[in-house]
């Protein structure tokens, strides 16, 4: 039977994201929260799937307690089990701890309910590192698929998914065996728009809460702060740029106007330096 597990994560909305000019760290307090845009794709192509083979999705997130409201959004999308995995332990999480606790609890669910692919996004918008979804392949011995923009096959009776996936020259196409993870691009499938059905049961969906004590009992050595080898010394915020000058040729004329850009170009060195660069 088709299983899909889907890994997604609640980030700040970046359209509104600020930075504490004394701290360096962001501002969270009072920003929205969204599904992580590339997750929700990735989850789109899995409900295609489950549409097409039937089966079932389950969706799995590491955050704080409000992350259940993003898993009910993707109840809402047709997944069918959403889980949320939450506790001050595993705050401050790098990269590598996150991978190492989502891998765990991922092979916990693979080896209750077999799973046939597991898709990531192809990474979060706050962070950008596009790390997490080859870590936790890695830990798990799949075989990966990073930047897929297609699922063109997916054969559970041969075990085996056919999938699409761009570089920086091309697009390549690769069959892997199942389980297999991916990590997917927008373009591997549109949002699709909630049934009625998918709503209702939404809303009165309750997420399933473990902690780093359950279902497995984690190492706090290896998770949250203690268990990230990276850290992040200073965040900033580019300074904005100025507005430049702006000439209006109706007040000056065209002649007037001409003079003062070709007087101003010539004083800030740009024609020397164009002129330095082509010798």
């Amino acid at each position: 039977m088709f299983h899909a597990l889907v890994a997604v994560k609640q980030v700040p909305d970046t359209t509104n994201i600020r930075i504490d000019p004394e701290t360096g760290n962001l501002i969270r307090q009072g920003v929205p929260t969204i599904l992580n845009p590339y997750d929700a794709h990735a989850l789109a192509a899995a409900v295609e799937w489950k549409q097409k083979l039937g089966g079932k999705i389950t969706v799995i997130s590491m955050g704080p307690p409000s992350t259940v409201t993003t898993i009910r959004e993707c109840i809402e999308m047709g997944a069918d089990r959403g889980i949320v995995i939450t506790a001050r332990q595993f705050a401050g999480a790098d990269t590598l701890a996150t991978s190492y606790v989502l891998a765990t609890l991922m092979q916990y669910v693979h080896e209750q309910d077999p799973v046939s692919v597991v898709l990531f996004g192809k990474q979060a918008i706050d962070g950008d590192t596009a790390q997490v979804g080859p870590g936790v392949s890695i830990r798990m011995g799949l075989p990966l698929v990073t930047y897929a923009v297609k699922i063109h096959e997916i054969n559970l009776e041969e075990n085996y998914m056919v999938a699409e996936r761009k570089t920086e020259a091309y697009n390549e196409i690769i069959r892997t065996p199942l389980p297999a993870g991916l990590t997917c691009e927008k373009e591997i499938a549109k949002i699709p728009y909630a049934s009625l059905p998918n709503l209702v049961y939404s809303l009165k969906y309750e997420p399933e809460i473990w902690t780093h004590e359950t279902p497995v009992m984690f190492p706090l050595d290896q998770i949250g702060l203690k268990g990230s080898p990276t850290w992040v010394f200073k965040t900033t915020q580019p300074e904005l740029r100025k507005g430049g000058e702006v000439l209006k040729v109706a007040e000056m004329g065209v002649g007037p106007a001409v003079k003062s850009v070709l007087e101003k170009i010539k004083s800030s060195g740009v024609l020397n330096a164009v002129a330095g660069g082509a010798a």
